[in-house]
């Protein structure tokens, strides 16, 4: 959609005295202006994107301030007037006596088309909170989006300021379809929030500056009562909102927990951590950084956990370019890596391995497939590394774990003597390794991964013999016994047996098994051409192995 933009300066000068507005002609750009800022007894200045401009040498008076304010009328209880169906906002600083002393007079504009950067996200049906500092244009999306749902959605504005809608009764006609709720007093804007719920039957609540704890609990229980929302809030990204005590539960909340000692060795943290308490309410994270550039979150929950674990995972970032095109790049930070979930700590006794669409083999050590259809995963010097034993030489194998706990996975690979590297970057990366539960929610870094042909790898739980066996499987590590797997130990001591007779011993006694697994022991005796015989009660009923006479 082209851009389009609307600000009817013309209605804001009309409240400026006239040695003002004559100051503005001599300037002469106002399509870059943000605001007009008049304290008493300092110079009048404007402020535009690139800077402030003085716009007279002489100091602001009082009947300059007063003229101004008997042209606006009444300001209302948090200091801010409006002008009749524009969106243009007059904020008033007053003295001790509440005398107004100063004015910011902000430039309200309705820029139609800009959300065109996030559209996608906001037509998802998931609930987006953008953030970012002051004047970098957070109403102005949030007004185009509430537009844009319009069309096809029943979308209710809760507009405690007038800003997204203007002043006046009669809402901007930028809003389009939308409907206006206002709110006679700012600390009421969380009732105001819970009435639309109840009254208007919305399918999506769109909210300026979420400031106040309670706005944030009715978020809350809007989002629980599967309402889409579209909010704004102030700050500069999301480790903001996580150090925000007010805010933090539009992200899930943050607390304090103990953790036993073994959980505290296996994640290799100290025991006293972090974690986020409830799921978040907003889905998507929105950082707007200026006016065509912002990143994105599009899992909340995951971002969140990421931090608190010291590894932020990939953000999107996207930048309207010079041609008005859309830009999107995908950012890893130094430090970033993919983190275990606090809910990953279930543990399943079932060791396979499986893909979400393709169904697990009743073949304990079948192979795996990865979802582009190859049975093996790129190496990083352009061979392959196959299943069973067709890659004697082990070749380095760099993979990105999304999902799966990084220090289960170097350890595992170090106890199996594989070389495998745990990258940060997943750009860089031969394969990816995560568990069901994740893949199954098709994160954008997934599906991206797959459209790219890189393989991907799916574990059914992250727990370290699953793990074991995704890297034995993988490297084609047959023969090797695994520490989990009573039958393979069994197996192996049996060899060992059949070769101590065979190299003079008069028997070897085998540990006590299990019936299935005897008759399997005494088959492979006879294979080797010596007597075994069984002996012992249940359960210590154990196989001897006999030199043939």
């Amino acid at each position: 959609m082209e851009r389009r933009i609307t600000d009817n300066i013309y209605e804001l000068r009309r409240v400026l005295p006239p040695h003002l507005n004559a100051a503005l002609d001599h300037i002469g750009n106002t399509d870059d202006l943000l605001e007009i800022v008049l304290d008493l007894g300092r110079v009048p200045t404007a402020r535009y994107l690139d800077g402030e401009v003085v716009l007279l040498e002489e100091e602001v008076n009082r009947d300059d301030i007063d003229a101004i304010v008997s042209n606006i009328g009444m300001f209302d209880a948090d200091n801010r007037a409006g002008l009749e169906r524009t969106l243009h906002r007059i904020s008033g600083i007053r003295n001790r006596r509440g005398d107004v002393v100063g004015l910011t007079c902000r430039v309200g504009r309705a820029v139609y088309g800009t959300i065109d950067i996030i559209q996608d996200l906001v037509e998802s049906g998931q609930s987006v909170l953008i953030m970012g500092p002051p004047g970098v244009g957070k109403t102005t999306m949030l007004r185009e989006a509430a537009r844009v749902l319009a069309e096809n959605k029943r979308v209710v504005i809760v507009d405690t300021s007038n800003e997204i809608g203007g002043d006046g009764d009669v809402p901007h006609p930028a809003i389009g379809k939308a409907r206006r709720m206002q709110v006679s007093q700012p600390e009421r804007q969380h009732e105001v929030m819970i009435e639309a719920v109840e009254n208007h039957n919305p399918e999506v609540i769109v909210i300026d500056e979420i400031g106040r704890e309670l706005e944030a609990q009715a978020a809350r229980t809007i989002a629980e009562r599967g309402v889409q929302l579209i909010g704004t809030a102030h700050g500069n990204a999301l480790e903001n909102l996580m150090l925000n005590p007010t805010l933090s539960d539009l992200i899930g909340g943050i607390e304090s927990v103990t953790l036993s000692d073994e959980e505290a060795r296996r994640r290799g943290t100290q025991k006293s951590v972090q974690e986020r308490k409830a799921p978040p309410t907003f889905d998507v994270l929105i950082e707007l950084q200026t006016r065509d550039r912002l990143a994105v979150h599009e899992d909340v929950a995951a971002a969140v956990d990421g931090q608190l674990r010291g590894r932020p995972l990939p953000i999107e970032l996207r930048s309207r370019n010079a041609r008005g095109e859309i830009d999107i790049e995908t950012v890893v930070p130094e430090s970033r890596a993919m983190t275990e979930r606090s809910g990953r700590a279930n543990r399943e006794k079932d060791n396979g391995l499986s893909h979400d669409n393709i169904p697990q083999s009743s073949n304990r050590r079948g192979k795996l497939v990865p979802p582009n259809g190859s049975n093996h995963a790129n190496t990083s010097n352009g061979g392959n590394t196959g299943n069973g034993s067709s890659n004697p030489a082990l070749q380095p194998l760099r993979l990105y774990a999304y999902g799966v706990a990084r220090n289960r996975l170097m350890q595992s690979a170090r106890r199996l003597h594989v070389p495998v590297s745990v990258v940060d970057d997943f750009n860089g990366t031969d394969a990816i390794v995560t568990i069901k539960n994740d893949y199954r929610r098709r994160p954008k870094l997934i599906v991206d991964a797959e459209r790219r042909g890189t393989p991907i790898y799916v574990l059914r739980a992250n727990t370290v013999s699953q793990i074991e066996n995704f890297l034995i499987d993988l490297y084609g590590l047959e023969d090797i016994v695994r520490p989990d797997d009573p039958y393979g130990m069994a197996m192996e001591e049996t060899k060992s047996a059949i070769l101590r007779v065979r190299n003079g011993a008069e028997y070897v006694d085998l540990n006590p098994q299990d019936a299935d697994t005897r008759r399997r022991q005494h088959e492979m005796a006879r294979q080797a051409r010596l007597f075994s015989e069984s002996f012992g009660d249940e359960p210590e009923r154990r196989v001897r192995i006999l030199r043939a006479n």
